[in-house]
């Protein structure tokens, strides 16, 4: 059974551990690319490349886990209206 807690946040784990994942490989075949064409590697370029790659690829391989976040927090953010306007019809009736 998962927490109550952790059930809140489920998608923004899933979709960020990812997006991690996904950054890993990234990073992991643009260091691995640049060392079969040259002795050496820029860290930082191969940081970037790969940030740059995994951010691409994150558009069109994570839509469905970037959908169920966003429809988690629009979900969250319907109910907090929704309780703040019953607040205010409340404070207005006293």
């Amino acid at each position: 059974m998962v927490t109550p807690t952790l059930d809140l946040v489920k998608e923004f784990w899933i979709y960020t551990l990812l997006r991690l994942v996904l950054f890993a490989g990234s990073f992991g075949i643009v260091l691995g690319v640049w060392l079969l064409v040259a002795d050496q590697a820029p860290i930082l370029w191969v940081v970037v490349i790969a940030f740059l790659m995994s951010g691409l690829g994150s558009y069109f391989l994570l839509d469905r886990p970037r959908e169920a976040l966003a429809r988690r927090v629009q979900d969250r953010a319907d109910k907090m209206t929704a309780k703040i306007e019953e607040m205010r019809s409340k404070e207005d009736a006293d």
